[in-house]
Formats: C-alpha cells, sequence, structure tokens
C-alpha cells in the first residue's frame, strides 16, 4: 500500500461525517431553494456516497473501482443515475453531483496533511483519479438507463402508430403511416394477428397510402405480413397502391399477383364486402309530396 493511497484512505475513513457535513452545507448553499423532500433525499444519498466510500477505502484498491468494496457505491451511482434521467437531468448535471465532492475532498486532505505537504499532491491527484472515474461511472449510467427510457418510448410508439380498425363485420384495416422497417413489422404482423383472432376478422386490408417510399425490403415487410394473415384464415388486401409506387414494385420485380391490390382503401374495402358476400346500396330519400 502507497504511502498516498494510504493517506487518502486514511482521511475518507475517519473524516467521512465531516466530509458529508461539508458536502451538504455546499450543496444547500448554491443559491437553489429545496423543499424539505428534495432535502431529504440530498441528504440521505450524499451520507450514502461518503459512507459507500468509507466502506471501499477500508478494503479496496482507490487506484480503480472494480473491486467487490465498490458493489455498494456502483448501486448508489445507478439508482442516482436512473431517477435523474427518469427525472429530466443532463448527463453533466448528474456527473456534477459526484464531482461537486471533489473540492471537499480536496480541502479536507489539505487540513488533514498541514504536517506532512509532501504527500498532498499524492493524495489530491489520486482522488481527483478516483472521483472522475466514480463520475465516468454516473454518467454511463445515465445514458444506458436514458437509452432504455428511449427504446421504451419507440416501441410504445410503434404500437400507437399501428392501429388495427374494424370497418365492418369480419373486415379490418391497418392504415400504415411512415417507414416500414423490420421492427414496425413485428409489431405491424402481431397487432394485425391479434385483431384477427379477437374478432375472428375473415378480411383485412393493409392501408399503404401513409408509407412514403416502397423498396424490396418495405415490399418483403408487406409479403410476410400478408402471408401471416393467410395463415390465420384471413384473406389480406393491399390499398394505397399510387401510380409511383407501381412503377417502383415492377421496378424492383416484386412478385404481388398473389395480392390483391387497389389504388384505395375504399376500392379494398368494397373487394373485402363483395367477396364476403355483402353490398352496400344508396338509399334514396322519398321526394317531398307536393304542397295542395
Amino acid at each position: 500500500m502507497s504511502a498516498s493511497k494510504s493517506r487518502l484512505a486514511d482521511v475518507l475513513v475517519r473524516r467521512d461525517s465531516e466530509i458529508a457535513d461539508q458536502w451538504l452545507e455546499q450543496q444547500f448553499a448554491n443559491g437553489r431553494r429545496l423543499s424539505a423532500p428534495e432535502q431529504q433525499e440530498i441528504t440521505r444519498t450524499s451520507r450514502e456516497i461518503t459512507g459507500a466510500l468509507k466502506t471501499a477505502a477500508q478494503s479496496e484498491d482507490l487506484d480503480g473501482i472494480s473491486g467487490a468494496g465498490w458493489s455498494r457505491m456502483k448501486e448508489i451511482l445507478t439508482d442516482l443515475s436512473a431517477a435523474r434521467a427518469k427525472e429530466g437531468y443532463s448527463p453533466s448535471e448528474t456527473a456534477s453531483y459526484i464531482y461537486s465532492l471533489k473540492p471537499v475532498v480536496y480541502g479536507t486532505l489539505q487540513r488533514d496533511l498541514t504536517k506532512d505537504p509532501d504527500a498532498l499532491p499524492a493524495a489530491i491527484q489520486q482522488a481527483s483519479v478516483l472521483l472522475d472515474k466514480l463520475g465516468l461511472f454516473t454518467i454511463e449510467s445515465f445514458l444506458k438507463t436514458r437509452e432504455d427510457v428511449i427504446q421504451r418510448q419507440q416501441q410504445e410508439m410503434l404500437e400507437l402508430s399501428t392501429p388495427v380498425v374494424r370497418l365492418w363485420e369480419n373486415i379490418l384495416a391497418l392504415p400504415l403511416i411512415g417507414t416500414l422497417d423490420s421492427a414496425r413489422t413485428q409489431v405491424v404482423m402481431q397487432n394485425l394477428l391479434e385483431a384477427i383472432v379477437q374478432t375472428r376478422s375473415n378480411f383485412a386490408i393493409i392501408d399503404i397510402t401513409g408509407v412514403p417510399v416502397v423498396d424490396t425490403l418495405v415490399a418483403q415487410h408487406l409479403l410476410k405480413t400478408v402471408a401471416a394473415a393467410r395463415l390465420m384464415g384471413a384473406d389480406c388486401l393491399i390499398s394505397g397502391i399510387r401510380p409511383q409506387i407501381a412503377q417502383t414494385i415492377i421496378h424492383l420485380g416484386v412478385d404481388l399477383n398473389n395480392v390483391t391490390t387497389k389504388a384505395t382503401l375504399a376500392d379494398a374495402f368494397a373487394v373485402a364486402l363483395q367477396r364476403s358476400g355483402m353490398t352496400v346500396s344508396r338509399v334514396e330519400k322519398n321526394k317531398a309530396a307536393p304542397a295542395r
């Protein structure tokens, strides 16, 4: 154990309560008014962090944070990062909370090592590197939580953007808007198949009027969805085939001969009604009798 390491470890162990008190005093004096619950949360988290520092300093190498003794510290920082990511904090704001501990630790080292000034620079350097690593770990945990939140929100948006509409008895419609990729195709297919089972529908119309571009990959996704619907016993039609899309499909050599395609949703709906043995007719109102 080096002299600088033993000095830093000794200060973190002996002065943990003092470091926590000064750190809290610094945070409460930053000019921002905090509610009582916020003060309680900051106090609890700050004392947990200084306590975890003390625990790690008693058993671990302070040149890294990979040892088993750092597990509690990592748990605290992971929970802190997750909470702040969900509350709308930025990564820099979250890391700054850990970095604000630096001047407190530096000041405590300076007071404790007044009789051994030669050991002070090395101890401060080690403390700086250690807190930098803790700050980087906090940022990584923050970004991971935010990525998880974004992925969950994207999944929810995918599900919301692929509604299955019941047009008529035994007839469903799935209007698609936006790009159709592999992930969204899976959601589309799942929602459509579930709706077919729940409603016992015999016809499903996939409307691609709102799909801006149809390439080979999009066409393959559509064909997979049609095939899956057929396996569930539903006849699947595709509507929204604009002239540009028709030319693109021909140019790409995509075979849609086995799929009924129509230019508009109304045309596809009419075909589905005809195949189901139903028709829609216009009922004209009786003309009013002439006045006498």
